[in-house]
């Protein structure tokens, strides 16, 4: 069938093309008019259907569209970069024959003399967009302006003039092949070839130049006649966009706005053209609409396609201008040039597209795609002539709601109506995946029909009532509700029975049944062909509508066809839902442009006209200049005194007010919720740099340096520079000098202008020349404006597009790895969407405000949003939150009479007028009182009544917020003509608050604020609006969006009536209200009914406190008394309720400001920072120590006015103004706020739960809904879980920043910038001064990681007295052996860890008088001293370290150098266990070569040991053995440093349980792994085997080395064994004494582990000494202890040892305490030599964690879960006995029992150190007022000197054979003296008993035998006691 029509040439095809061949050849004016033939022809691939007679199937629309928008994501083209390229691409693909390569051109050279340059022709004349955009460019009748882009220039476009029959249509046809163009540039014309062309244009082209390749946009002209970029020019059939049929609907052929004539009022502002929702999901959902507009001299330059240029500001609209066709024909050709002028310029159909599949509403997405739309010929039934004039007759621009169906095409009169996408989404139901359908509660199965949506939505609307405006959201919920209620029902029925659907037939009256409830506000058409006949129908009845019949504000049009089912769509005809709805559709920006164009064009003449006269009739102008003349020269009187007072206006200017001053205004003050959520960012960047990622390191860094980035605003940055001052943050990061940090604070803050690009490049460059920097970017207000740089290039009149974007995600930002950015808002909402860079677990949320039990401790409370929104049901008579209904009435009617002014306009006039008139009625017209809303006249009386009753002459702010300039400007110049006539301009200010400007103030009001600020400088300005605290002023706030301005305590009102229907997203509206957020006192939240309510008490004491009790109480009202007289409204402005709750105020006598306004409306901290008492800001005094005073209730002489600063309106930490006043108790009060009926609704409507209801609306302009169908954001969530929710179901639009960060299609994964961190908190809370102290403890915090705390405590036991018996040189490196052994061992313990054990007893120890030893010993565990050093390049690190030397060393790379290490056994028998011992090592890859494998089974031999004659100075020969337990992580095992990263053999020596966790932390480190059953063992076990293994590995060393040749002799003997805790090495060296007789000092530098090591290991005949060790460190080292350089004593935690001569003495294996004392005393009465060294000493770090920390000793079964602690004496018991059994290791116990029970073993030892307990062969803590003689039982040994000793006590631990009778009958004891045997079992405790013959000597009772409280197969220590007889 394909074939049958080849060749034909169907006959209504060509009829059309000559039809439309004709009517163009009629209206051309040039004389070539397009042949119909090639029209018909040209077409390179005829389709055997034209597709203008077959509708496109609904599939492949489908497809299409899908496939449209997957690719591109979405439509708007003008600003999407990508995808030009990807055309780009495709050109060049197609172009070339069969991919053949290119053919290299080669270019005529340029004739002589004329320019080169790219982007001029050769005439050297400009043709570049940039340059053009705004220049008028004459081109002849026929030709369009387009751009063609040149190869040498790629971000430019050329403008040429091209002959549009040489051009495709939209589907990339017919074009005449050749080429006709001009010159722009220098106007030459009749080119007739493109090569010519391009040569003259300087293209400079490569290959051939082709126009299809090189021309490649249509220019357009935006309603401002700007010229900017078009559509694409569609040069062939798009592969993505096969189907023609969808995109022919609109061709708008001219823009003529910029020659409109006001009184036709056909150019209407509103948005025509396609809208276009949810692009980003393939909803096409486009409205199509055009404003007509007249013209009598159409320019023919604006003939092609003209978008608004409202492109960037927002995915909502492109904007079609275009007027009707006088004779409308079915298929008039497009390309047709300029109508005469006079005629009507003709307009496009506007044709909806036919729905996809269920439903596509869209009409013609295809705008920006395919250029040129061309419009289709249809049958007569689809389309709707829209009448003329419709919304002058009506008044009513009706806006069609897109519903379910094919929607008609719209000709005539198009531009009066609307197409609004609203609901469109709701009625397409997206395909969820399983899991979210089940977490909607959904099954798949039960989807909607279209009869149950048509009668939803006839629901929804009559449900609404004829105020509220339908919302997208509210219906979505809808829509869910009913579908979760299907499922129901469907579970309910079980499977398989359906319930019964509404059928065809039924819908019709079932819906009428539904619309009659709706007293006739909704209505039903239904029609059986199309929709078209309903739409039709409703437009006809409109248009002849008379004014005093009452229109429905709803018709649902139903179409109930057989052939295509039903369908439907809503045209709103409501006056009100109409305006408010086309008016939603536009942006800000738009709505902001579309009012200046109002202005500009003076559209508003009639209105302002209109507001020319008062209420009353008069003329406002003459009415006002009589009143001047009636004042003649006086003003009236500035404050203290009535309006009716005048005064000259010399007279005036020079009163001073008394001066108010209670505290010092310069305080800074840090609250607690502030404190906290610095500390939560801290410790965010620590988790950030915990995480493994390597993505910051903080232990690089030493300091911090920042830049705040705000946005467009000149107060924002005064009121940031303020807080920086304040904060003296400069200072403590020593950024700069004391002196100096008030002036360098400005390069600190930066403002989003076109100036940032060259200081943020000075900033990056800061950070890159400072890689030891730790730089932080802090984004504040980061919501605003997060544009892309995309989008923002190519829109024109937005200048801050895409700047926040440029600075904040440029590679250099995301790349440098000292960079941190912190993006600060109070509305994140637009950084939570699924492209988020932010990852969700680093955002740090405000801490909740709202708990009570907080309350107690804050003294002011914050008051946001959501406390507004719950403040309506306080039920009080003045509520915070209220809506002016007679102001909302007067709008209505003014509407009404203006339907072409957009509603701001009208409310602003209107505005101005109340104000203005209610000036007049309070001074001088009180016949205008009745004609002012209530609310407006309160609002002025309280204003301008305030300042005149007190001598300070304090008054109140009211902010009136008016987003559009220009209307600000206006208003400001109308109130502020109105105030100066009336005399009052020295009693309030009018103030423009202009974001981009800064804060003017007349000089006489800046006096006054000097005056009650005090000590000023002379030349001081108010800079912010806090400066402006207690001035009497109006502050117009204008600009798109408030931008994070604090407002001063005096803020009483915000009128925000202004903001309307426009505002429906999240953030928008809650901004607007964020104004007004505060913190206030904490009654007002508490009590709130009471608080707020003038209670008749509350009245009582306010008369009595005061005498003067009348003026009192006008003051405490906020608007005078007689309010009520002056309306007879009730409640609205009664506000005595809210201020006379700021009771009353003894201090009244010191000349009182309004008691409310004052402190009132702390705009708290914001930015500054949060309340809090100044009793909180004590307590944390030692956190903030560096920020100067603190602001305790400071210079307030009175009791009464005690609140003034602590407990006061808020200790206004930085305060901009002083926080003046005494207040009273309840003081502090929001501000009120007057919203719109439509904000109101929004705001007020909250029940139950947390949040308001404009919650539930799209979070932000920039993100849009992923699917209609999504769970309810619940009221109660917090803003983490809101954060969740808006990530997983919003997505960015096109032109928002994140829009390019999409996820990764593979894996799914998003890219989340690692070092980038989100602040969020209300507004006004008090970020700005949360993020400075996080600055300030960052600091502080890199700084301790620089720092560590060692030990520092001075020896003990020590007696200086004593000079060594041998001399010694001083200045000697290395001990003499032979003077060095005739040294005595000094015996006595002299390391402070040991002050708690017992001593060891000595002769001197004798003669030592007791009192002194037992003051100087503590009784119970202290805190040991330590101090803080800073680490030195020398020093040991744990694993938080981490650089860029050492990383190989900890090599953390990945996972799978895990594998790398391999794991190898290690047997000896070892003769004191007596048994075979078996260890692993792991041994990484790379330590290898440390060890001896054999040949062929990897089979481990030894570890290579060094010979003693080896010299390397690259190495240390002793292997180094750390012992390590639960320090995983903070065990100093890092040696590289300390090494100076020179070759080591370093081994952990670790408990099997502990082995994976040191693994994973020290890859790369080889382990020693304990066996298992030493998993309880103590710190003795770890030594003892280490020597073991040690000496067995010398032996094997040295039988390998033997049969090499090398004496056994020769191989090095030593190890090293050091603690985990050791960390810096210093060495001392004492400096000769000069003249003065003071001791001579003491000079010590750091050095590092391998140049102390080195010099200990060049000791000569170093192996004759056994252990060599070093001193430890303290602060109070004295050049004494350095005068002995070498001493002969006990070492510890640090030591060389000997492992060929200490073979024989052996650690003891079951110790958990004192294993190293118990070591020395046995080597050294084996009589060898211990050394240390004392010009170097060891700091050990004070780790809290791991470490020899005691057992949790636990019962062994649990009883009960709360168990009295178990004391030391419960340690041990009577053997066989009922006693509890614990859960501890044996030997654990005794210790623990012994070092505690000296009272009961040895009361005769007690403080008696002449008479020591005697210990045989063991040294054991027994308590630190005991003194153990320690003796050892091996023949030859040296033991210390006992004659005439008698001892106490005898302690006998596990003793061997070489322990016998004869030596203990050596031994004299006092009478009454205590034995103690302890053996490991009871038959080995009897023999010793008897085998020692202790019976003889001493007495023994059965009742004395215990056992430790093991049970039996824990293996329990027995021991018997006995006394001396």
């Amino acid at each position: 069938m394909g074939n049958s029509y080849a060749g034909q040439l169907k006959s209504a095809r060509f009829e059309e093309a000559l039809h439309n061949s004709i009517e163009a050849s009629l209206r051309c004016s040039s004389v070539v008019p397009r042949p119909i033939f090639s029209q018909l022809y040209l077409d390179p691939d005829q389709h055997p259907f034209s597709p203008a007679d077959v509708k496109p199937k609904v599939e492949d629309l489908d497809k299409d569209l899908v496939h449209r928008y997957t690719q591109n994501g979405s439509l708007d083209f003008s600003n999407n970069l990508t995808v030009n390229e990807m055309e780009d691409d495709e050109d060049d693909e197609e172009m070339s024959d069969s991919n053949s390569p290119p053919i290299p051109y080669s270019q005529k050279p340029a004739p002589e003399g004329s320019c080169t340059t790219d982007g001029f022709c050769q005439a050297g004349k400009d043709l570049r967009l940039v340059s053009l955009c705004m220049e008028p460019i004459d081109i002849p009748a026929g030709f369009l302006l387009v751009g063609a882009k040149s190869p040498n220039l790629p971000e430019h476009i050329l403008v040429c003039a091209v002959d549009k029959r040489f051009l495709p249509d939209d589907h990339g046809k017919n074009a005449l092949l050749g080429f006709s163009g001009n010159c722009i540039g220098c106007g030459e014309r009749g080119f007739r070839y493109f090569t010519e062309f391009s040569n003259h244009i300087n293209l400079k082209l490569t290959t051939q130049p082709k126009k299809q390749k090189h021309l490649k946009y249509y220019l357009v002209r935006s309603s401002q006649g700007v010229l900017s970029k078009g559509p694409l020019i569609c040069w062939k059939e798009c592969r993505s966009r096969q189907s023609s049929a969808t995109c022919h609907s609109i061709k708008p052929n001219s823009s003529v706005s910029s020659t409109v004539t006001p009184e036709n009022g056909t150019t209407n502002g509103y948005k025509s053209g396609f809208i276009q929702t949810d692009a980003a999901n393939g909803n096409s959902s486009q409205g199509g609409k055009s404003s007509t507009s007249s013209s009598t001299q159409a320019r023919p330059e604006n003939y092609p396609l003209s978008p608004r240029p409202s492109y960037a500001s927002g995915d909502q609209a492109t904007m079609f201008t275009s007027g009707p066709p006088k004779k409308r024909h079915r298929g008039w050709y497009p390309g047709s040039p300029v109508p005469q002028p006079g005629s009507v310029v003709p307009v496009p159909t506007v044709r909806p597209l036919s729905r996809t599949e269920s439903l596509l509403s869209a009409p013609v997405p295809q705008t920006p795609l395919t250029g040129i739309l061309q419009p289709r010929p249809i049958p007569a039934g689809e389309t709707v002539i829209v009448p003329e004039n419709l919304l002058s007759n009506s008044g009513v621009r009706p806006v069609i709601l897109i519903g379910y169906g094919t929607l008609p095409y719209f000709y005539g009169n198009v531009g009066d109506i609307v197409v609004s996408p609203l609901l469109v989404n709701c009625y397409k139901i997206p395909q969820l995946e399983n899991k979210d359908m089940e977490q909607l509660g959904l099954t798949g199965s039960q989807l909607l029909s279209v009869e149950n949506m048509i009668l939803l939505t006839i629901q929804y609307l009559v449900r609404l009532g004829p105020d509220q405006i339908p919302l997208r959201e509210e219906f979505e919920q809808i829509m869910l509700k009913a579908m979760q209620e299907f499922t129901l029902r469907e579970r309910a029925l079980q499977m398989g029975a359906q319930c019964t659907p509404v059928s065809p037939g039924q819908l019709p009256w079932l819906a009428r049944l539904i619309a009659s409830v709706s007293q006739d506000l909704v209505h039903v058409i239904v029609t059986q062909n199309s929709l078209a006949e309903g739409i039709s129908e409703t437009l006809r009845t409109l248009s002849e509508m008379r004014h005093y019949q009452r229109l429905p504000d709803y018709v649902v049009a139903i179409c109930a066809s057989k052939i295509r089912g039903n369908e439907f769509c809503v045209v709103v005809l409501g006056q009100h839902q109409s305006r408010a709805l086309a008016e939603s559709m536009l942006t800000t920006s738009e709505f902001l442009k579309e009012i200046s164009y109002e202005l500009i064009t003076g559209k508003v003449s009639f209105l302002a006209s209109h507001f020319k006269t008062t209420s009353l009739g008069d003329d406002l102008d003459k009415l006002l200049e009589k009143m001047q003349q009636r004042r003649g020269d006086s003003v009236v009187t500035p404050f203290n005194g009535d309006l009716h007072e005048y005064v000259s206006p010399q007279e005036a200017a020079a009163m001073i007010p008394t001066q108010n001053l209670d505290i010092d205004n310069e305080t800074f003050q840090i609250y607690q919720p502030q404190l906290t959520v610095a500390r939560k960012l801290l410790s965010q960047v620590c988790a950030i740099a915990d995480s493994g990622s390597q993505s910051l390191d903080l232990g690089h860094f030493s300091k911090v340096d920042f830049i705040i980035i705000v946005p467009r605003s000149e107060v924002l940055v005064q009121q940031t520079l303020q807080r920086i001052r304040q904060s003296g943050v400069l200072v403590d990061l020593g950024l700069e000098e004391n002196g100096t940090a008030y002036q360098r604070a400005e390069k600190y803050v930066v403002r989003l202008d076109n100036e940032i690009q060259a200081k943020f490049e000075v900033f990056m460059r800061r950070v890159r020349q400072n890689p030891y920097t730790l730089f932080v970017l802090v984004h504040d207000n980061c919501h605003v404006e997060l544009t892309s740089v995309i989008s923002g290039s190519l829109s024109h009149g937005e200048p801050s597009h895409g700047l926040a974007d440029r600075v904040i995600n440029c590679r250099e930002v995301l790349e440098a790895f000292n960079l941190l950015v912190l993006q600060v808002s109070s509305f994140p909402y637009t950084l939570q969407t699924q492209q988020s860079r932010i990852s969700s677990s680093n955002e740090v949320h405000w801490i909740q405000l709202d708990s009570t039990e907080d309350m107690s401790c804050e003294e002011k409370l914050y008051f946001g949003l959501n406390e507004y929104s719950k403040s309506l049901q306080w039920g009080i008579t003045s509520p915070l939150l209220r809506c002016d209904e007679t102001f909302e009435k007067m709008v209505n009617t003014l509407l009404e009479r203006y339907p072409r002014l957009h509603s701001m306009v009208v409310r602003c006039y209107l505005l101005i007028q109340q104000y203005s008139e209610a000036l007049m009625a309070l001074t001088t017209m009180a016949s205008l009182r009745d004609h002012s809303t209530p609310e407006t006249l309160s609002i002025m009386d309280d204003l301008i009544s305030s300042p005149g009753k007190t001598k300070s002459g304090r008054g109140h702010m009211l902010i009136i917020r008016v987003p559009s300039v220009q209307l600000a400007m206006l208003a400001k110049e109308r109130l502020q003509e109105v105030r100066d006539k009336l005399g009052l301009q020295y009693r309030f200010e009018i103030i423009l608050g202009n974001p981009a400007s800064e804060v003017s103030v007349a000089t006489h009001f800046v006096a006054r604020l000097k005056t009650w600020r005090g000590n000023e400088p002379e030349e001081w300005i108010p800079r912010t609006y806090q400066d402006l605290e207690g001035l009497p002023c109006i502050v117009i706030l204008t600009g798109k969006d408030p931008l994070g301005e604090t407002f001063p305590r005096s803020l009483k009102y915000c009128d925000l009536r202004l903001i309307d229907s426009s505002y429906l997203t999240r953030t928008a509206l809650e901004q607007e209200v964020g104004l007004a957020c505060c913190y206030v006192s904490k009654e007002v939240i508490r009590g709130s009914t009471v608080a707020l309510d003038l209670s008749g008490k509350e009245q009582e004491r306010a008369t009595a406190s005061e005498n003067d009790s009348d003026e009192l109480l006008i003051d405490l009202e906020r608007p005078q008394s007689n309010s009520s007289a002056i309306t007879g409204t009730s409640g609205s402005i009664m506000e005595n309720g809210v201020s006379s709750s700021s009771t009353a105020d003894k201090s009244q006598k010191q000349p009182l400001t309004p008691s409310f306004q004052s402190p009132a409306n702390s705009t708290g901290p914001e930015e500054g920072v949060s309340a809090g008492t100044a009793g909180a800001g004590e307590t944390l005094k030692q956190e903030c120590d560096s920020l100067g005073p603190q602001m305790a209730s400071s210079t307030t002489s009175k009791p009464s006015s005690s609140s003034s600063s602590s407990s006061g309106p808020r200790a206004l930490p930085w305060p901009a103004g002083p926080v003046h006043g005494c207040r009273g108790l309840h003081a502090t009060l929001p501000p009120i706020v007057i919203l719109s009926k439509a904000a109101y609704s929004l705001l007020g409507s909250q029940r139950g739960g947390k949040l308001p209801s404009s919650a539930s609306l799209l979070p932000h302009a920039d993100v849009a809904w992923v699917s209609s169908l999504r769970p309810l954001l619940h009221k109660d969530m917090g803003s983490e879980e809101q954060s969740l929710y808006y990530r997983q179901w919003t997505s960015a639009r096109q032109h928002h920043a994140d829009y390019s960060n999409q996820p990764d299609p593979n894996s799914g994964a998003r890219a989340c910038h690692p070092r980038r961190l989100l602040l969020t908190g209300p507004p006004q809370v008090g970020k700005t001064g949360s993020y400075l102290q996080f600055l300030r403890i960052l600091f502080r915090m890199l700084i301790r990681l620089l720092e560590v705390d060692v030990y520092d405590e001075g020896e003990i036991n020590t007696d200086h007295s004593e000079s060594s018996g041998v001399s010694q040189s001083e200045g000697e490196p290395w001990p003499d052996i032979e003077s060095f052994s005739k040294m005595p061992f000094d015996i006595s313990v002299h390391d402070p860890k040991f002050s708690l054990m017992s001593l060891v007893y000595t002769e001197k120890l004798a003669g030592v008088k007791q009192e002194a030893i037992k003051e100087s010993r503590a009784e119970e565990p202290r805190k040991r001293e330590t101090v803080s050093m800073m680490l030195t390049k020398y020093a040991a690190y744990n694993t938080f370290h981490h650089c860029e030397q050492c990383h190989q060393y900890m090599d953390f790379t990945s996972a799978s150098q895990m594998s790398d290490s391999t794991l190898h056994a290690f047997t000896f028998s070892s003769s004191m266990l007596g048994e075979e011992v078996q260890l692993y090592f792991i041994i990484p890859k790379s330590k290898e070569s440390h060890f001896v494998f054999s040949n062929q089974g990897k089979h481990l031999e030894s570890m290579r040991l060094p010979l003693v004659s080896d010299k390397n100075l690259n190495a240390v020969k002793s292997p180094i053995f750390t012992p390590s337990s639960g320090r995983h992580e903070h065990g100093l095992l890092n040696l590289f440093h300390a090494m100076e990263g020179i070759s080591h053999l370093h081994l952990l020596v670790v408990k099997e349980y502990e082995m994976p966790l040191y693994r994973k932390y020290w890859p790369n480190h080889i382990m020693l792994v304990l066996p298992g059953t030493f998993n309880n063992a103590g710190v003795g076990a770890a030594r003892f085997l280490i020597k073991e293994l040690s000496y067995h590995n010398l032996e094997l060393e040295r039988n390998r080395l033997e049969e090499l040749g090398i004496k056994r002799q020769c191989v090095w003997p030593f190890i090293v064994v050091m603690d985990d805790s050791c960390v810096l090495w210093n060495i001392h060296s004492v400096q000769e004494q000069t003249s003065q007789p003071m001791e001579a000092g003491v000079s010590s530098k750091n050095v590092s582990l391998k140049s102390v090591l080195q010099h200990i290991e060049a000791t000569p005949k170093i192996i004759h000494y056994a252990i060599l060790g070093i001193q430890k460190w303290s602060s109070k080292l004295a050049s004494q202890s350095l005068r002995v350089p070498f001493s002969r004593c006990h070492v510890h935690d640090f030591i060389l040892l000997n492992i060929d001569l200490t073979q024989n003495v052996q650690y003891d294996f079951n110790r958990y305490f004192c294993e190293d004392v118990d070591f020395n005393l046995r080597t050294n009465s084996s009589g060898l030599l211990i050394c240390r060294f004392n010009n170097f000493s060891l700091m050990k770090k004070h780790i809290q964690v791991g470490g020899q920390r005691d057992f949790i000793i636990k019962p062994k079964i649990m009883v009960s879960e709360s168990l009295a602690p178990i004391l030391p004496l419960q340690y041990v018991c009577a053997p066989d006995s009922e006693h509890t059994l614990l859960a501890a290791p044996a030997q654990f116990l005794l210790e623990k029992f012994l070092q505690h029970a000296s009272y009961k073993l040895f009361p005769k030892a007690i403080r008696n150190f002449k008479s020591p307990v005697l210990a045989v062969d063991c040294y054991l803590n027994i308590g630190p007022e005991v003194a153990i003689c320690y003796i050892s039982s091996r023949p030859h040994s040296s033991n210390v000197n006992c004659e005439g000793v008698f001892f106490s006590g005898l302690l006998l631990y596990l003793c061997d054979s070489f322990v016998g009778a004869d030596l203990l009958k050596k031994f004299k004891f006092l009478k009454g003296a205590t034995l103690c045997v302890i053996c490991q079992d009871r038959s080995s405790l009897r023999q010793t008993i008897v085998r020692l013959e202790l019976e003889d000597e001493w007495q023994f009772r059965l009742r004395d035998e215990f056992q430790t409280a093991n049970s039996s197969e824990d293996k329990p220590l027995y021991f018997l006691t006995g006394r001396h007889v």
